[in-house]
């Protein structure tokens, strides 16, 4: 049976300032969100988790995802480096818990079994990958004693998602989620884009939230300040037509915002 994750996600990738890390994660919660994302290369894991507690929900009303940094993926660094994870989140586990990127120490003979030890020992619900090729997750899958529930890679309509990656996650109950949905922006820009936002008479943001929830595809998407965050939930709500999503499906260009080692193309 498929983990249901929540349509959208808040994402905390470059949020620094803790206070205003806090803040955005309280206001998310408190607009709606029910997942929110954060990563032990982030370096605010602390902040995401002040953040949950400031808000005025229940600790499970929210989904709470982490990632194992690439240099803490040897059998070892991934028990010890999860279990700090946990005590700068302020929680005794989260729901789910990503290898953020196959590279640097990675190796699935060791990294996968200690993805398990850490399930075994109920600091995770659930186990994911991100930043995976079909081949990679595929060979997870099959390691892995835990159901991959996610693989979540960077997509938008300059990198959309691949009608073999999304057949194979539906056909194996694996959530492919969206990371950087605007593409830090670059994709806000797109005639295509701005075309369909007007003909609804909203944002583009709106428009790439909906292009991937039409898609059945979970999104995780930064946001800063009351507007920002309550713009992008109410993506949810755009219906698109099928002249929408043939424009936007229809660009041609391609662009990869995030590089193998997790830091941004220059």
């Amino acid at each position: 049976m498929t983990t249901e994750l929540p349509p959208i996600g808040l994402g905390t990738s470059g949020m620094d300032d803790p206070d205003d890390c806090r803040e955005n994660v309280r206001t998310a919660i408190e607009a709606g969100y029910e997942h929110i994302d954060t990563a032990q290369m982030y370096g605010n894991e602390a902040s995401v988790g002040r953040g949950i507690e400031a808000a005025d929900v229940e600790r499970e009303d929210v989904f709470l995802a982490t990632k194992v940094h690439p240099e803490n993926l040897a059998y070892d660094d991934v028990v010890e480096s999860t279990r700090a994870s946990l005590d700068a989140l302020g929680v005794e586990s989260v729901d789910l818990l990503y290898v953020h990127w196959p590279t640097d120490a990675y190796d699935p003979e060791a990294t996968l079994p200690a993805f398990d030890e850490v399930r075994d020992r109920g600091w995770t619900d659930h186990v994911g990958v991100s930043n995976f090729d079909l081949d990679l997750l595929a060979d997870a899958r099959e390691r892995l004693d835990a159901p991959v529930v996610a693989n979540q890679v960077e997509m938008h309509p300059l990198l959309p998602p691949t009608g073999a990656m999304l057949s194979y996650c539906t056909d194996h109950d694996v959530a492919p989620v969206a990371y950087s949905p605007l593409c830090r922006g670059e994709a806000l820009g797109l005639d295509e884009v701005i075309a369909v936002a007007e003909k609804h008479d909203v944002s583009p943001a709106r428009v790439l939230i909906a292009w991937l929830a039409h898609q059945s595809v979970p999104v995780v998407t930064k946001a800063s300040g009351t507007d920002h965050i309550e713009d992008n939930l109410a993506g949810l709500g755009l219906q698109l037509d099928n002249e929408d999503r043939m424009r936007i499906d229809g660009i041609e260009r391609r662009y990869r915002r995030f590089d193998r080692d997790g830091s941004p193309w220059t």
